[in-house]
């Protein structure tokens, strides 16, 4: 084998590991693995962009928005512990980034604080500081802890989440990396036209949940007219037509957190998702309504999964099986997590870097 060519070889080997462990599923790799090889990613893909010159572009996550969201959750919990345990309550409000509400009766106070802790054991995101106003209020707030590690999430959710989507694309050959507390820096070497790459993160993947019609059989409504109000989706892997409902039951603003998890029995890969405080109260009813009947989970055009409803599902979380991979599943999970990604980010800077300069 010449130099040349070994060179050529060797090249090719690093640029395939760097594709690999771009499209590896976050959860089959310990965190401090995962982390090590996003490092030598970067260093790699710095060593190419200094060579080969490319483009970088910076984004800003929405922490405002998060902020406001995760305050608008934790006063949908609140409501749900007080409604189901019977508490008498009062003056429930959102004010000053956190949540006020009297309670008459200790007991219920001291109630409400032991299951919001329970709900925040070893997950240090959904801490809540608990304290008391007088005059029996009860101010609730995100702990300053809590909110760094739920914008590290999000940060985390969004550079996957913008790997996936130039993985989908055809570009292998990146980096993204936090740039600060809220900013996300994405290097691409070789690349001298950031505007189509921004194009990509500027589509949303739609995230719904609609209801299956059965009156009539799927296949003659895709070679014929669908009843109104209705429309043909193929399915995720199995590609059988599925007719649903045009108009979305749930959408992906209902959904607060996914993760790739395994059967109980079986250890097949599922994807589980748990709904914030609005979607758990329009989940549960739609479940109410609909016993018997199969309700599709859906990205943009495709449903994912269709399971039959065999019970009300009040909880708020839910388990979708659909034959997946493990990365199929984390992809899934992914994508229910950020459906709404382009409204999480903005555009701070694209610049295209000649060859030799520092990126």
């Amino acid at each position: 084998m010449t130099r040349a060519l070994r060179k050529r070889t060797g090249r090719l080997a690093v640029m395939v590991s760097v594709a690999i462990a771009i499209a590896l599923p976050r959860a089959a790799l310990a965190e401090g693995q995962f982390d090590k090889i996003r490092a030598k990613i970067a260093a790699f893909v710095g060593d190419k962009m200094e060579k080969l010159g490319g483009s970088r572009i910076i984004y800003k996550v929405d922490s405002e928005g998060l902020r406001e969201s995760v305050v608008t959750d934790l006063r949908d919990d609140v409501y749900k512990i007080l409604h189901d345990g019977h508490i008498a309550f009062s003056d429930l409000a959102i004010r000053d980034g956190g949540v006020d509400v009297k309670i008459a009766e200790a007991k219920g106070r001291d109630l409400l604080a032991r299951k919001l802790a329970a709900a925040a054991e070893g997950v240090p995101s959904h801490a809540v500081s608990v304290t008391d106003g007088g005059d029996n209020a009860v101010r609730l707030a995100p702990t300053d802890a809590a909110s760094k590690a739920r914008l590290a999430e999000l940060v985390g959710d969004s550079i996957a989440m913008i790997e996936q989507r130039l993985k989908d694309a055809d570009v292998k050959l990146v980096s993204a990396i936090p740039d600060g507390p809220d900013r996300i820096r994405i290097f691409l070497p070789g690349v001298t036209d950031p505007e189509r790459i921004t194009a990509i993160f500027a589509r949303r993947v739609k995230v719904s949940l609609r209801q299956v019609d059965v009156s009539m059989l799927p296949e003659l409504a895709q070679s014929g007219k669908p009843p109104e109000g209705t429309e043909v989706m193929l399915g995720f892997k199995d590609k059988r037509p599925y007719l649903v409902a045009k108009e979305s039951a749930l959408d992906g603003e209902d959904v607060s957190n996914a993760a790739p998890s395994f059967a109980p029995g079986t250890k097949d890969p599922v994807v589980s998702f748990r709904f914030n405080g609005r979607g758990t109260r329009r989940f549960a009813h739609l479940t109410e309504e609909n016993i018997g009947k199969p309700i599709a989970i859906a990205l943009d055009d495709t449903v994912i999964s269709a399971p039959v409803i065999r019970e009300p599902i009040t909880g708020g979380s839910v388990q979708i099986s659909g034959n997946f991979t493990l990365e199929e599943a984390n992809s899934v999970a992914m994508q229910l997590r950020a459906g709404s990604l382009p409204g999480h980010l903005t555009l701070v800077e694209q610049q295209v870097i000649q060859p030799g300069a520092k990126p």
